[in-house]
Parts: structure tokens; C-alpha cells; sequence
């Protein structure tokens, strides 16, 4: 038969077993003779001779004999001599709390996206633990936190394992990481227990829409701004992270005005001139910027542009309408032109004054908004001043000013204000006598300043101390030159001398004329002395 002893692991090396004499039926005295000794392939166990106890060889670990199985039996035989004989001895090695739930890994890391459902399950390690029965692995425990549990599987061949149960929707932009201990515990007295760290990365999913800082912007810029002057950098904030948080700028439901004269940067935000401005065109713009991130989430946000008016217009000047030629008789205060002025630019800066450079006897009188008269100050005379170059300089308020001029050319036109004009105050004109008929006696001339038909002369002779139907057959006059000739030839006995007015007249209308007299001394055509004294 078989003797059983049981003891517990870890006994200390020489602990008594059992005493082997006793049991088998063996007396004290006959040990000597019997020389019992153990027969096994592990020197496990040794006897005392002496007592015949049955003793612990060496310290027993029965995860180490035994491993995993829940019954742990070392049998080996004793063998006693005179007489020889065989005796089966099983011990049963009973299991210790030695070993405490051991997790392969300290730290666990894990990442899990902020999309997940909850309900959903990630197995983990299980925590080995060599012991057996109730003193090997009992239970599993998470810190104590509202997202996370855990639950004890098993595998189809029976292996527990531990898992992770999402209790609830985690979010990355409140808690983007977790850490949490799992706690393994064995069902010794008193239990013993390991642990791992349970590292949760919450990755992102893009459930934010980049943020501005404020919906609206206002800029002010100077409208002589040069292009790729910087007006404003426009950031937006994303709660995602990675890629989800790269944010992209545009702009958004905007005129073409606005894509031709601004340029935004869409990395940055930065938002450019990228070409003149001119507040003369547009006084302000609306720029409306939207970001968006990959996921297409978008906000917008909207920049209002006010350009402010520099003194870039040059004042204009528009001669609408002037009245030329005129007339040299013209009243004071004759309007010769209307002017028109004109500045695009705003405020001082298009305010525009007028006036006539110089002293030319014409004065701008202002007529109605941006219209002015040009009129005569002083009375004109074509024939001292046939023609005018006015300048007229329109100039704004702007500081400094812009000044612009036009000149106006006006014709002064003829009036019949100049009567002829004879270059002798009288003639006195020598002929011989006995002329041939036909002969040119002389010739008179007069002038007048006045253009055209006005200045036109026509000579006729008017009177005479001739009988009047006797002159025309003594004289006559060239109307056009002024050339006076004898119509016969005169005779000195019967005549002497004579006298004529003759008569200087324009073609004007109403015509004027001016008259002069001429004597005509009819002398001795041999003209000896003595005949002379004689006569």
C-alpha cells in the first residue's frame, strides 16, 4: 500500500514530513539494520536514520514540480534492507500564495479614436499567476473613472483574460489622454495582487470647425498704399488636432473686385494688396474669409476695407462753351465762356477754386456748383488787342494742392468804330497849265484801323468853288486810289485856281467818313520870269 503524506510547499530543508518507522511498522531498535533510504530520481526527500522521520531534502517549489496542474503529488519508494523490501510513499504537495498575479507588461498603450461607440471591447493580457486553486487569479479591477470598465473573458480552451469596455463617447478636446491601473488579484489569505498602467491616447476625429477670433474686422487704408502692403492676417483656431486642425483661408462669396485688388494667403491667413487702390473707384470693400479644415467643417468671418481719399485727383477744367469771336463793342460783364471744374477726390481734396492768372481784364464769376463765367472786366479794342490767351487755373484744397489750368483763346471781332483817317490835314497841289487831259495831278490817301469792308476807303469829291456842273468836267477822282486827275487841260488866263473837298468814306455799316480840302494852283507853263512879272 501506499503511505500518503501531505505538506505544504516552501517547507524549510530538514522539516519533518512524517516519521516513516512508525508508519510502515517499524521498530526503533531494528533501524540500524534496516538502513531505509529514499529511491527517486529528485532527492527530494532523505530519512533520518536514526528516527526514521521522513525529511524535506531540499526547499519544494510547486510551481516549479508541478506548474499549472491543481494536484501536485511527488511519489517516490523507500527501500529497507534485511529484509529487502519496497515501500510507495506519495506526497502531496500542497499549494502556497507564493506567487502574486504577474502582467507581462507595466504599461498598456493604447489609442482609441473619439468616433468609437461605446459598448465596444479591447481585450488585454491577462495577469499570470503560477499559484493554484484559489490562490491563483481571482479578479480584475480599473480605477474608478466614467468612461471605462472591465470585464473578465474566456478563452474557448478556458484561459481567462481581462477586457476594456468603453462605457461612453470619449472627447479629445476635453480629455485627450487617460490613464488608468489595472489591479489583478489572486484569492489567497491574505490575496496578493500586481498591476498595469493603462495609457488611452484619445485620437481625433474632425468634429470642430476652425474658430476666428471676432466675426468682423475693420481696416482702414490709405488709398496710395502700394501693392503687397500687408492689411490684415486673419487666424482661425481648430480644436482637432494633426491633421485635422490644418486650416485652410479663402475668400468667400466675394465681387471679382475684390480677387483682383486683395490676395489672401491660404496658409497663413495673411491678407495682401495686390494692387493699387483708388478710392475714386471704391471707397470701401467687404473681403469675407471663410476657413476650413479637411473634413470641410467651415466658419467665416468678414473684413471691412474703408480706403481713405489721398489728394491724387488733379482738378479739371472743361471749357463747355465760348462765345468767339467778340465783338470789340462788348458791355462789361459779357460772358465769354462757361467753365466747368471738376476732382473726383472727396472732402477738401476735391474742393476746387478758379481763377484767371494774370491781369488780362477778365474775371471768373461763380455760377452754380463746379460752374463758372468768364467775363470781360474792361472794354476792348481790336485794334490795340485782336486776340486773348486766357489762363484760367482750377486748383483743390488738399494739402498740398493739386492745380491743373486751361487756356481759352479768344478772338476780339471788328466793329466799325474807326472813321478814315487822311494823312494830310489839307493839300495844296501845283499844276501847269495847259496839262494834257487825263494828267494825274495828285494823289491823297487816308487810313482806317478797322478790318475788312469796316477798314474798306472809297474817295469821292464832295465840293467845289467850281460851278458845280463845271467840276466834273474839270476833276475826278480813282474811288479806290485816291488818285485825282485833270479831266482837261486848264488855262491860266482864264483860270487861276480852284478848290476842291474831298471825302474819305468806309464800307461799314453805318458808314463813317472823314473830309479834307485841296487847292489846286493853276501856274504859267513857260514859266519865264519875266513872263511871270509880266503877267
Amino acid at each position: 500500500d501506499q503511505i500518503r503524506y501531505s505538506i505544504p510547499e516552501e517547507l524549510a530543508k530538514n522539516s519533518i514530513v512524517g516519521n516513516l518507522a512508525r508508519d510502515l511498522g517499524l521498530s526503533v531498535q531494528n533501524l540500524p539494520t534496516r538502513k531505509l533510504r529514499v529511491s527517486a530520481e529528485k532527492d527530494y526527500f532523505t530519512v533520518n536514520p536514526e528516527s526514521g522521520d521522513l525529511l524535506v531534502g531540499d526547499r519544494i517549489d510547486r510551481e516549479q514540480v508541478c506548474g499549472k496542474q491543481p494536484q501536485c503529488v511527488l511519489e517516490f519508494d523507500i527501500v529497507a534492507e534485511k529484509p529487502l523490501n519496497i515501500f510507495h510513499v506519495a506526497v502531496i504537495l500542497q499549494d502556497v500564495n507564493d506567487n502574486a498575479p504577474l502582467f507581462k507588461q507595466s504599461e498598456v498603450d493604447l489609442n482609441i479614436g473619439e468616433s468609437t461607440r461605446p459598448g465596444k471591447a479591447f481585450p488585454l493580457d491577462p495577469a499570470l499567476d503560477l499559484d493554484a486553486g484559489s490562490n491563483s487569479l481571482q479578479k480584475y479591477y480599473l480605477t474608478d473613472n466614467e468612461y471605462f470598465e472591465v470585464t473578465e473573458k474566456e478563452t474557448p480552451d478556458g484561459r481567462k483574460y481581462p477586457e476594456l469596455i468603453l462605457k461612453r463617447f470619449l472627447d479629445r478636446e476635453e480629455h485627450n489622454f487617460h490613464q488608468l491601473v489595472l489591479t489583478a488579484v489572486d484569492g489567497g489569505d491574505p490575496p496578493r495582487s500586481g498591476t498595469t498602467q493603462i495609457r488611452i491616447q484619445v485620437t481625433d476625429i474632425n468634429d470642430n470647425p476652425p474658430m476666428f477670433s471676432q466675426d468682423v474686422f475693420s481696416v482702414t487704408l490709405r488709398e496710395d498704399v502700394p501693392p503687397g502692403f500687408s492689411v490684415l492676417q486673419v487666424t482661425a483656431t481648430d480644436q482637432d488636432e494633426g491633421v485635422n486642425a490644418e486650416i485652410t483661408y479663402a475668400f468667400h462669396n466675394v465681387d471679382e473686385q475684390v480677387e483682383r485688388i486683395f490676395n489672401l494667403d491660404k496658409r497663413t491667413g495673411e491678407i495682401t494688396t495686390k494692387d493699387n487702390l483708388d478710392f475714386e473707384t471704391a471707397k470701401s470693400y467687404t473681403l469675407n474669409v471663410e476657413a476650413k479644415d479637411p473634413g470641410d467643417l467651415a466658419s467665416h468671418c468678414s473684413i471691412q476695407v474703408k480706403i481713405l481719399d489721398e489728394n491724387d485727383c488733379v482738378p479739371e477744367v472743361i471749357v463747355t462753351s465760348v462765345f468767339t469771336p467778340l465783338p470789340e463793342d462788348s458791355p462789361l460783364g459779357t460772358v465769354i465762356a462757361l467753365i466747368k471744374t471738376r476732382d473726383r477726390d472727396s472732402g477738401e481734396n476735391g474742393d476746387v477754386y478758379c481763377h484767371v492768372l494774370g491781369n488780362e481784364g477778365f474775371v471768373l464769376k461763380s455760377s452754380s456748383k463746379n460752374y463758372y463765367k468768364l467775363v470781360t472786366d474792361r472794354t476792348l479794342d481790336r485794334e490795340a488787342i485782336p486776340e486773348y490767351n486766357v489762363t484760367i487755373v482750377a486748383a483743390d484744397r488738399g494739402k498740398p494742392p493739386l492745380s491743373s489750368n486751361v487756356i481759352i483763346t479768344l478772338h476780339i471781332s471788328d466793329v466799325n468804330d474807326n472813321a478814315p483817317v487822311f494823312h494830310q490835314a489839307s493839300y495844296l497841289v501845283h499844276v501847269a497849265e495847259n496839262n494834257p487831259p487825263g494828267t494825274s495831278i495828285a494823289q491823297v490817301s487816308a487810313s482806317d484801323p478797322d478790318l475788312g469792308s469796316n477798314g474798306l476807303i472809297s474817295y469821292s469829291i464832295i465840293a467845289s468853288d467850281l460851278e458845280p456842273r463845271a467840276l466834273s468836267s474839270f476833276v475826278s477822282v480813282n474811288q479806290d486810289s485816291g488818285v485825282v486827275f485833270a479831266q482837261r487841260a486848264f488855262d491860266h488866263e482864264q483860270l487861276r485856281s480852284f478848290q476842291l473837298t474831298l471825302q474819305a468814306r468806309d464800307h461799314g455799316s453805318p458808314t463813317l467818313s472823314a473830309n479834307v480840302s485841296m487847292r489846286v494852283l493853276v501856274g504859267d507853263r513857260n514859266d519865264h520870269h519875266h513872263h511871270h512879272h509880266h503877267h
